[in-house]
């Protein structure tokens, strides 16, 4: 389909259903049952493809990480593996994973604006060569326990820009009043960099810098350049050190409706990169070596959701309700950053749409609301109902509210289908629980 919004692959098929991998949507839910996360992984290996072309074969030296918070699994992490890139974790759960994966410590970098000691030791214990420096506590605990492992971290610092992009609050990260990061303000970020060069079992690469998640426009992103490599600068002329990484982050926006007019990764790359020799030249340093970490635009438009209506409810003037055997313990976007989404109903894709409607979730709250106002064709009993663009912050966020399982994910190419990450069951629930007495 010429639908930017669905997964590469995706089409609708004789049987007027949504097809994704060569895979029959309708039957997919009957096969794996409902909620169902389905991942085409030729959109996912095609991104990933992209990004490394996008910024390789230039003057700059680059690396490309999966920022694996967009979605994580063991499937994924051997993909992206397979596919040449870094990985980017944020947790000690992350990190446990990705290696349980068999992904190579060495092309891992540690996130996390509060690592517990535990985390930072399992970072130290298996080799994990970036760790990501986020504040003053947590440059003097590593240098500690890296001392007593009896070696020399490598580190990046994060620092926050003082940028505010065009994105949702909540998701916008490298503004003055932000919890991540050392502020440039007030000189915090260079005395930031003299503490790390001071401390004797950490060794100091270079600068992280995200701005924030779903960027549309790349103006953000080339004033950030601008501002971290004229930091790059500082520290060379107040310390004599140069550093030699600037990782610039993600947040790469997608489609998640028609209408939306995102940037792409090439254009993306050319900010960058274009922006990095650019200032290296002005200010006469030597061009560092770039990292970029894409998640939402690797995974987010290679996965849908799909959904069985399980009731409809006509509120005479005012609206209708169907409501979908998921929701909230799903997909929480809608509820935490009012994030709009374009649905089908995938065994009527060609059907005229006649019916706004608001599809609900099946949870005991009223804010439990996928879309309000989608066009459909008019709703039955039974439908197979698809939320696009569902692969980022999907099931990575799911919950078990109101003792939900989670669902499960399938990954499609070429017409077959496996589970990646298994449906919970009701017993999966309780396994972790222990009685009164």
């Amino acid at each position: 389909m010429s639908h930017t919004v669905l997964p590469i692959t995706a089409k609708v098929n004789g049987k007027n259903h949504l097809e994704i991998g060569g895979c029959d949507c309708v039957d997919l839910a009957k096969e794996f049952g409902t909620p169902l996360f389905v991942m085409d992984e030729e959109h996912l290996r095609s991104q990933c493809r992209r990004f490394i072309r996008a910024f390789s074969g230039g003057p700059v030296r680059t690396e490309v990480i999966y920022a694996s918070k967009a979605f994580i699994s063991v499937a994924m992490c051997q993909l992206v593996n397979e596919e040449g890139l870094s990985l980017d974790v944020s947790s000690g759960g992350e990190l446990y994973l990705a290696l349980e994966s068999g992904f190579p410590a060495a092309k891992v970098f540690m996130h996390g604006n509060n690592k517990t000691p535990d985390e930072l030791k399992l970072a130290l214990e298996k080799g994990v060569v970036h760790i990501v420096v986020d504040s003053y506590d947590e440059l003097f605990l590593l240098n500690k326990l890296a001392g007593s492992f009896g070696k020399r971290q490598k580190i990046l610092l994060r620092i926050t820009p003082g940028i505010k992009p065009d994105t949702h609050s909540y998701v916008q990260t490298g503004q003055v009043d932000s919890k991540f990061g050392f502020g440039l303000q007030d000189g915090i970020a260079l005395e930031a960099v003299k503490t790390a060069l001071s401390l004797s079992n950490l060794e100091l690469d270079g600068i992280h810098a995200h701005i924030g998640s779903q960027i549309f426009v790349l103006h953000s992103y080339a004033k950030a350049v601008e501002i971290i490599m004229s930091f790059l600068a500082q520290v060379k002329d107040e310390t004599g050190v140069t550093l030699g990484v600037f990782n610039a982050g993600g947040g790469l926006g997608i489609k998640y409706k028609v209408a939306d007019e995102p940037s792409t990764i090439e254009e993306f790359a050319s900010v960058i990169l274009g922006g990095v020799e650019r200032e290296a030249t002005r200010l006469g340093l030597p061009v560092p070596k770039v990292m970029v970490e894409p998640g939402r635009a690797i995974v987010g438009n290679a996965g849908v959701t799909l959904y069985t209506v399980g009731t409809i409810k006509e509120i005479p003037g005012v609206r209708t309700y169907i409501s979908v055997d998921g929701g909230m313990s799903d997909n929480m976007r809608p509820m935490l950053y009012d994030a709009v989404y374009e649905a089908y109903l995938a065994n009527r894709m060609r059907d005229k749409k006649t019916d706004i409607v608001t599809i609900a979730g099946k949870h005991c709250e009223t804010g439990d609301v996928l879309v309000k106002d989608a066009l459909l064709p008019a709703p039955a009993v039974g439908d197979v109902l698809t939320t696009l663009a569902t692969g980022a912050y999907g099931y990575v966020m799911a919950n078990n509210y109101n003792k939900q399982p989670r669902p499960a994910v399938v990954l499609v190419e070429d017409g077959s289908a496996r589970v990646i990450i298994a449906r919970e069951s009701y017993e999966d629930l309780v396994r972790l629980e222990r009685p009164l007495r």
